[in-house]
């Protein structure tokens, strides 16, 4: 198989779960020798990307290397109204100017993945520059190709109705306005996860009745565990682009068994052939651990470079497999001299409450014994544990 036919192949395979209206319609243009333009839209809705993101970012590359044209749009605009998606209650709404900081190293954290120069750079582009441009007989105009029937096929509003939970205007128009970015950038396609195959289709429509053009959908698959529940903050298993290569081996290493093919398949670029390798030793009784240590290496080097991964695997090997502690250890002048203060203020939790049932589990040390108390006492030079990854040093 040439190098052009199995980078077809990789685009049209792996990862996707489907491609609207067919892969065959896919496949011809692809064969056509036309450069396609394509885009994937990231609403800036925290401070960095996620492994999620990652997953159609790759995708992007795929066709990116295939010589196609390839934007990442910044949901500058859309990060303001607040995708319903998979939302059984109203989003809270960002401010201009939080959306403005969280995006500031989005760009950086992509360019591990897309190639922003060379000959067929990756564009970056951001949707105020035409949404906040629009005026409100042309949101009329353009809310006229949308019915609220069809609004209401959604299942999370078919939910809220149900509960008796308010479906707010804006949030009808959210899907409108992610449409409406495929017909001012005049694309060709679209990538994103699953669950927004409505938001993506809404585009496809409006691209129809405004471009007369056919424009194509492909939904890649997400990366979630056995249950089917995604990786999220919520869930407190989000792994940030912008993790430390600790962190992002660590918890890589905290998947399930069920998520490692997937994770391979998704999130690296090791040859298809490995990853049904892979799933063949799954079945013969190898270690999972075994292949999830490679898994956590590729990924980590996936998304933030070789030298990371390898930091990333020797402290793990050092700290979680061996139980030391690590040589460059972060240092903490806390507000206030007690293991609680110290655990929020290390990041280690999020709240006070999450630091104490960490104590009351007695996953947290100080200078290697269990801390027996919200108002352990710690003093200069101590080191504060929880876990097996997470140290602080007190200055």
């Amino acid at each position: 198989m040439d190098t052009r036919t199995s980078g077809i192949e990789q685009i049209l395979t792996r990862g996707v779960a489907e491609v609207l209206p067919t892969r065959e319609f896919l496949e011809t243009q692809l064969q056509s020798g036309k450069q396609l333009t394509l885009y994937v839209g990231y609403d800036p809705t925290a401070s960095s990307l996620h492994i999620g993101h990652g997953i159609t970012l790759l995708k992007l590359r795929d066709f990116q290397q295939l010589g196609h044209k390839v934007i990442m749009l910044i949901g500058d605009f859309t990060a303001m109204i607040g995708d319903p998606t998979d939302k059984l209650a109203t989003r809270t709404k960002l401010t201009r100017e939080e959306v403005v900081e969280n995006c500031k190293t989005y760009r950086e954290q992509a360019a591990h993945i897309l190639d922003f120069g060379g000959e067929n750079p990756a564009e970056l582009r951001f949707n105020n520059d035409w949404l906040g441009k629009l005026t409100f007989h042309d949101i009329i105009e353009l809310s006229s190709h949308l019915t609220v029937q069809r609004l209401m096929e959604r299942d999370m509003f078919e939910k809220r109705v149900e509960e008796g939970k308010p479906i707010h205007l804006h949030e009808f128009l959210y899907p409108l306005m992610q449409g409406y970015d495929s017909v001012a950038m005049d694309v060709d396609g679209e990538v994103g996860g699953t669950d927004q195959i409505f938001n993506m289709l809404t585009g496809r429509d409006l691209m129809k009745t405004l471009k007369h053009k056919e424009k194509f959908v492909m939904a890649t698959k997400l990366l979630v565990d056995e249950s089917g529940k995604k990786m999220s903050k919520t869930e407190g298993n989000m792994i940030a682009l912008s993790d430390s290569p600790e962190d992002m081996f660590g918890k890589v290493m905290r998947f399930t068994d069920g998520m490692i093919v997937p994770g391979f398949e998704l999130c690296t670029r090791i040859p298809m052939e490995e990853v049904h390798d892979i799933a063949k030793q799954m079945k013969t009784g190898v270690n999972p651990r075994d292949l999830k240590l490679r898994l956590a290496y590729e990924v980590t080097r996936q998304f933030s470079g070789e030298e990371a991964a390898n930091k990333g695997r020797e402290h793990f090997a050092a700290v979680i497999q061996h139980h030391e502690k690590p040589e460059d250890m972060p240092e903490l002048k806390p507000s206030q001299y007690d293991v609680v203060t110290v655990l929020v203020e290390a990041g280690f939790v999020s709240s006070n409450s999450e630091a104490r049932r960490a104590i009351d589990a007695g996953g947290v040390k100080i200078n290697d014994t269990v801390a027996d108390g919200y108002e352990a006492p710690v003093q200069q030079g101590d080191v504060v544990q929880k876990g097996k990854r997470f140290f602080v040093t007190i200055v």
